[in-house]
């Protein structure tokens, strides 16, 4: 009983620790992005120089496609200046006709099935791969064909560009989101971890980004041998590409916090998508070579997984524990905890929410965090022993 007691104490000990790592964690974010500045370009449009290929894989994407197109060719960069490549995976739609007319656009098209069959794991790695052999750009710029960009995002990226001569650039993404619950939950998980991404890159304490809104010099993607070595890796052609280029130039990765570059993306529209969606994600934690962003997932992960046992703990255990000479039952300890999680996030969240103008979204977080903290042990787990889904294809 006393061993039992012991050892239910310790736990809890341990919680209490883990939560605090994971606080300060989050301070240091809200700091970081606190200190870190919106860019405004100072080099005018007609003196930029930079060219750029814009690269999109596109599957399936008849729904999205036009639209994307339409909002890059209407980019207030000089046409002289980029290029847009859509590679074709292997649609079952007509992707690849809505694509063709955009040609005298300066839009080339692709089609992957000429180059490989159905034997692939990551068909998206591969894309970005043969497009950028075909590229004709000093920068790359990858994002995906349900994205919509703002009309000086291309001139952005290049002034940014030549002003601090990056070898990679990762910029921010927003959900754009209905009143559904579910597209409601998205756009605020997905805007902390953008958050997340601004305050790593600014302090360089880890490798973080989305792929639907990043830029890398081509000499960058060659010589760290593009995607060789993680082309085995179902998803990962943002964040492992991003650590191959961090660790050949650890200072020349940098983060574009601008309104002006953010890139809006559609939400999935069911929890068995969204599911799908962040296993994928959670699919290569275990494969970053920077070691910094395993312990934080670690962290994050430990956090969540305790929130969630302790209140099944509480209906087999009636025991109390002492902290600070207070008495407390194991569901005053996880209410205590649950409150301040949600509120550290929620102070540093408020700081993300005004730059992305979705400050009305917060009210409400406090009520999703018990969803956020189930997904986040669900997904974490089967990210790591399961299989998913994407784009009609099972994924390992």
């Amino acid at each position: 009983m006393y061993f039992n007691i012991y050892m239910e104490q310790a736990l809890v000990n341990i919680l209490f620790i883990i939560f605090g790592l994971y606080t300060l964690l989050i301070f240091f974010y809200w700091v970081s992005w606190l200190s870190m500045r919106n860019y405004k370009p100072k080099t005018v449009n007609n003196k930029l120089k930079t060219r750029i290929s814009v690269i999109i894989p596109a599957r399936n994407e008849a729904e999205n496609i036009a639209a994307c197109l339409d909002s890059i060719c209407d980019q207030s960069y000089p046409p002289s200046l980029f290029e847009v490549l859509v590679v074709d995976d292997h649609s079952t739609d007509n992707t690849a006709s809505i694509v063709r007319p955009y040609q005298n656009k300066n839009v080339n098209l692709i089609s992957l099935k000429d180059f490989v069959g159905d034997e692939l794991n990551s068909y998206k790695k591969k894309a970005i791969e043969i497009a950028i052999a075909r590229s004709t750009g000093e920068l790359i710029v990858t994002t995906d064909a349900d994205c919509l960009v703002k009309k000086n995002w291309l001139q952005t990226i290049a002034a940014f560009y030549e002003a601090y001569d990056p070898a990679f650039i990762a910029a921010p993404v927003a959900i754009n989101c209905s009143n559904r619950f579910i597209e409601i939950f998205q756009a605020l998980d997905f805007m902390t971890l953008q958050g997340i991404t601004g305050a790593s890159v600014y302090k360089n304490i880890h490798s973080m980004c989305n792929g639907a809104n990043l830029a890398y010099t081509k000499k960058a993607f060659e010589e760290v041998g593009g995607f060789t070595g993680i082309d085995n890796i179902a998803s990962g052609d943002d964040m492992l590409l991003m650590h191959k280029i961090y660790k050949q130039w650890p200072g020349k990765v940098m983060y574009l916090k601008s309104k002006e570059v953010i890139v809006h993306t559609a939400p999935v529209h069911s929890v068995k998508a969204f599911f799908n969606q962040r296993i994928r994600w959670a699919s290569k934690a275990d494969k970053y070579d920077d070691k910094r962003i395993f312990i934080v997932l670690l962290i994050v992960y430990l956090v969540n997984a305790l929130l969630l046992f302790l209140p099944i703990m509480a209906l087999v255990v009636h025991v109390q524990y002492s902290i600070f000479n207070i008495r407390y039952s194991i569901i005053e300890v996880w209410i205590t905890l649950l409150l301040l999680k949600t509120f550290a996030e929620l102070v540093f969240l408020y700081l993300v929410a005004r730059f992305f103008n979705k400050r009305s979204l917060l009210w409400l977080f406090p009520l999703m965090q018990p969803f956020h903290i189930l997904y986040t042990v669900i997904a974490g787990w089967l990210g790591k022993f399961g299989t998913y889904k994407w784009k009609g294809r099972q994924v390992k």
